[in-house]
């Protein structure tokens, strides 16, 4: 497996991407992953400034001076606290842009956003630039909407049996390496309701259910060999249902702190994140959410 390399992670210095922050700095601690701490001053706001003030105005300078006075203040926290060495950037311009230049430069493999945010990583998480920022990136994001406390030790999994689901597993074991992974599938009977109403058997359905539920731990058990799990770091987890649903009940009902998603489903086109599934997990979910962003097989 390979190791967890740099980290990049943005912030508006609203309390929600603090969590962000201090999860980032954790996962750095923990992995031996290099950090970096950015901010963005948006080019749209700044050119409302200058429109309204005119072009080098004092306040232009004192928005840029008091962002790098901040992010240096929570480089020295991290240091002082964390025991963990970022290094800041502080960029202006269009957010996405920056943020995604940063990522290429680094060869980021990783990108750790809050959840929520009070300015520009509000939009950015909740809206249009949030799907644009993941249709764009080739790069595994972290959304984090809980304070970090711990390292992460129970992650569900949520499989799909697509080409790039062990890549799920992979990114799973790269950013949570001591947690111990729950294999999930929700599985349904194919064209159950229509089978019911053509008038097939309700013997007949339950067996269909039955064999859906063997394939599907079949499947999971062969990916966690395929992907080298030892016995005792994972369970399976195969339930009957909608997937969105069922992953938000387990995710609680197993105490989960953080869950992992694909970000394409059975084909490179199918974009599950931004389908019904991670839609519903993220709006309805309570933990932190991982997205692996993996083509290739």
């Amino acid at each position: 497996m390979n190791r967890l390399g740099p980290i990049l992670t943005a912030t508006d210095f609203s309390g929600p991407a603090r969590h962000a922050v201090d999860r980032a700095a954790r996962l750095a601690l923990e992995t031996g992953a290099t950090l970096t701490l950015m901010h963005v001053l948006p080019g749209g706001a700044l050119q409302e400034l200058r429109q309204w003030l005119g072009a080098g105005h004092a306040m232009e300078q004192q928005l840029h001076d008091d962002a790098r006075r901040q992010l240096g203040m929570l480089v020295s926290e991290l240091q002082t606290h964390r025991h963990v060495a970022a290094r800041a950037v502080n960029a202006s311009g269009s957010v996405l842009d920056e943020i995604s230049r940063e990522a290429e430069v680094l060869d980021a493999t990783l990108l750790v956003l809050g959840a929520r945010g009070a300015g520009f990583l509000r939009r950015l998480v909740l809206g249009s630039t949030s799907e644009r920022l993941l249709r764009r990136t080739t790069r595994p994001l972290l959304l984090v909407r809980q304070t970090p406390h711990e390292p992460y030790r129970r992650v569900l999994v949520a499989l799909d049996f697509s080409p790039w689901s062990a890549h799920v597993i992979t990114l799973a074991r790269r950013v949570a390496p001591h947690a111990r992974l729950l294999l999930f599938n929700a599985y349904q009977v194919p064209f159950e309701e229509k089978l019911h109403f053509a008038g097939v058997d309700a013997a007949t359905i339950d067996r269909y259910r039955r064999q859906s539920s063997a394939d599907a731990t079949q499947r999971v058990h062969a990916l966690a060999a395929a992907s080298g799990l030892k016995p005792g770091a994972w369970e399976p987890c195969i339930v009957e249902g909608d997937a969105s649903q069922r992953i938000v009940e387990h995710e609680q009902e197993k105490d989960c702190d953080l869950v992992v998603l694909g970000k394409h489903g059975q084909s490179a086109t199918e974009d599950l994140l931004l389908g019904s599934v991670s839609k519903h997990v993220l709006a309805e979910g309570s933990t932190d959410v991982l997205v692996s962003t993996a083509r290739e097989t």
